[in-house]
């Protein structure tokens, strides 16, 4: 995949012996001004979250508790990420397709999104996602 279509981006990690802390903000760690954060936990063995793609919203998944795998496809090919540090995020761009799998016990998945909800920037359908990237 076109490293152009994601990037791992490291977050500070501030160690103290009380426990660690981890800090992102807008135009800073995160390369967008963030506009909606939301979060999956509680995820069933075997099920899976994504299974979309946005025209316009930007995002960085995080894994801030436990793991799960976010695989990319840009409709020619795929790469797969196991993410388990809570302190790197991985930077998604436009017009490309995600899938969260292999949630372990515990995970929480935490998004920072460019934008706010909007129905019309999602690609639901992977075949109306190939004929978008054409």
């Amino acid at each position: 995949m076109d490293k152009n279509q994601y990037s791992i981006i490291e977050l500070p990690k501030i160690c103290d012996p009380r426990g660690n802390l981890t800090v992102a903000e807008s135009m800073k760690q995160v390369p967008f001004e963030v506009r909606r954060v939301y979060w999956t936990y509680d995820v069933p063995s075997g099920e899976s979250r994504g299974g979309h793609a946005h025209k316009q919203c930007l995002e960085i998944i995080i894994a801030i508790s436990g793991s799960f795998t976010v695989t990319l496809d840009n409709g020619k090919e795929k790469q797969a990420f196991h993410l388990n540090h809570p302190w790197q995020g991985l930077l998604v761009e436009t017009g490309v397709w995600r899938t969260l799998d292999d949630f372990s016990s515990g995970a929480v998945c935490l998004v920072l999104a460019s934008d706010p909800y909007d129905e019309s920037d999602y690609i639901y359908e992977y075949d109306d996602f190939l004929k978008y990237k054409g």
